[in-house]
């Protein structure tokens, strides 16, 4: 690393979360005619959809828990994720281009939905013409199931549902032993009132 490193220091107002802020930019991008302070501006506005993207892969798809075992194996599982997720966001962009729609309005959730949903008969089509149509309808229904535009949401890192109080299977299912759970499931002591007859 050098001792010292020369930097470009851009300085904005934002509104977040419905509150003027001052925001500081520091790049390396020193050249203000290749890369001026708008565009800068705007990608840093745009820094949010990453997280989103990473949270559709991790949450949406399913991939916060790499189930192989082996490092060659996690490595090619984590492929076939990224292979999906490209063709997922082709998907919404061939949506986009037909419907003339910003690509931050469709769903991505949405979008994985109406795969799944559409598969079967994409694959059941006899001819190509029927496909094409298929998958034309699948477009509109992509489209159709638009994000609304919510500019100053809240996103909290925060959990709805509570876990339920089980042990973790760590262990092969013929080890594992059960512990009891420490009467948090006490069953209820017959009362002698109860019985009526």
């Amino acid at each position: 690393m050098p001792a010292q490193i020369t930097v470009r220091i851009i300085r904005f107002d934002a509104v977040i979360r419905r509150r003027k802020k001052r925001i500081t930019l520091v790049t390396t991008l020193l050249d203000p005619n290749t890369y001026p302070a708008r565009e800068l501006i705007a990608l840093y506005a745009r820094r949010w959809h990453l997280e989103l993207a990473l949270r559709h892969l991790k949450t949406t798809m399913g991939m916060e828990l790499l189930r192989c075992k082996t490092p060659d194996m996690a490595e090619k599982e984590l492929f076939a994720y990224l292979v999906a997720y490209n063709l997922i966001r082709c998907l919404m962009a061939q949506a986009v281009a037909k419907a003339s729609v910003q690509m931050e309005r469709i769903s991505f959730k949405g979008t994985v939905d109406a795969v799944r949903q559409y598969t079967p008969a994409i694959q059941a089509a006899r001819s190509k013409a029927k496909r094409e149509q298929i998958c034309d309808e699948l477009l509109r229904t992509i489209v159709r199931d638009l994000v609304p535009s919510r500019p100053y949401r809240q996103e909290p890192r925060a959990v709805k549902r509570r876990p339920k109080a089980y042990q973790l299977l760590n262990k092969p299912r013929h080890k594992f032993k059960e512990v009891s759970h420490r009467c948090r499931y006490r069953k209820a002591k017959p009362s002698e009132n109860n019985d009526l007859n």
